[in-house]
Order: C-alpha cells, then structure tokens, then sequence
C-alpha cells in the first residue's frame, strides 16, 4: 500500500490553513527526529519507511480538538486527539499500526490508571506505546511544541521531563527509560 501522509491530511485539513501549515511543520520536525533516534539504534532494526510515515500522521486528530492557542475548534479535549487521530487512520482503511501510533503517543502514553484516576474523557483502555516504533515516535515528538511560543524550540530533554511531571505518575519513568535506550 503506497501511503502519502500528507495527502492523507489534505483530506481533512484545508491546505491553505494555518492549522494545515502548522500540523505538517510539526509532523516533519516528528519525523525527522524520528529518524534520527531510529538510526541511532539501527542495531534494533526499526522500520524506517514505517516511521517516516506514521509520524507524519501521528497528530492528524487535532483538529477534531479545542485548543485554541494552535487554532483547533473541535468539540473534544485536546487529549483526545490521539485515539481520534486512529479512529480516522483506522477508518481510512490504513494497517492497524498508523492508528496505534497516534493513539498512544499522547504524553507518554496514557496507562488505563491514567485514565480512570484522573476521569479523563479517553476510552478506558492502556494508550502506552508498545512497539520500538511507538516509542521512537512518541520520544521524537517530545522535542516540539505546536504552541505558538515554543513552535521554533526543541526542547531539552530536562524542559520535557518537567513537562511531562505535570501529566501524572508514570510519563516522566517511560520517557526516560525511551531517552536512556536511545541515547538521548
């Protein structure tokens, strides 16, 4: 199956948009650094063409979302945008692994307990990554922000970890363990 990411996101984003110009800015610096972490761990044989593409696509659900600061007008929560992100990859009829990938790269992942203790609006199943290729992803996209404040930054691994703390118990032990595996 030949998979174009960004005709993939034309089908859902006016590509004459900001939010269009915004996404695909932030979904190349993903997949680049992406690549980057994956070279670096050639050794572990992560698919490349795989995780060009996926991350190019992980954060196509955010404009279902309300966040206004990157100019999102959906009805959801942002942290919803990752299993809807799947429920659109899912319902273009792409593998399975596209929709994992965007499901479980918000935060750290989100573990079920995650979920339940902090009532969030997720349906009530573990949204962590899982595959060497979730994990590169969901490290790489650390690095960057939509906001408009920070959009030109990439983050250090030290401003990610104080980031993610604010998240709840567990991001902060999976991005590290990520950064340590690869060597960030």
């Amino acid at each position: 199956m030949s998979i174009d990411p960004v005709e993939i996101i034309r089908q859902f984003y006016d590509p004459d948009s900001t939010l269009f110009a915004l996404l695909v800015e932030h979904s190349r610096h993903v997949a680049l650094k992406s690549l980057e972490i994956a070279t670096g761990v050639a050794h572990l044989n992560p698919d490349m063409d795989f995780i060009e593409k996926a991350a190019m696509l992980h954060d196509i659900g955010i404009f279902k979302t309300h966040s206004l600061k990157i100019g999102c007008t959906g009805k959801y929560p942002y942290v919803c945008h990752g299993y809807l992100g799947r429920e659109l990859l899912d319902g273009l009829g792409l593998p399975r692994e596209f929709g994992l990938v965007s499901e479980r790269h918000t935060g750290a992942g989100i573990t079920l307990k995650n979920i339940i203790e902090a009532d969030l609006p997720l349906p009530h199943r573990d949204m962590v990554p899982v595959t060497l290729e979730e994990k590169i992803i969901c490290c790489a996209d650390k690095f960057y922000s939509k906001s408009p404040k920070k959009r030109d930054k990439v983050m250090t691994r030290k401003q990610i970890e104080k980031s993610l703390a604010k998240l709840g118990p567990g991001h902060v032990e999976r991005f590290a363990a990520w950064a340590d595996e690869f060597n960030l």
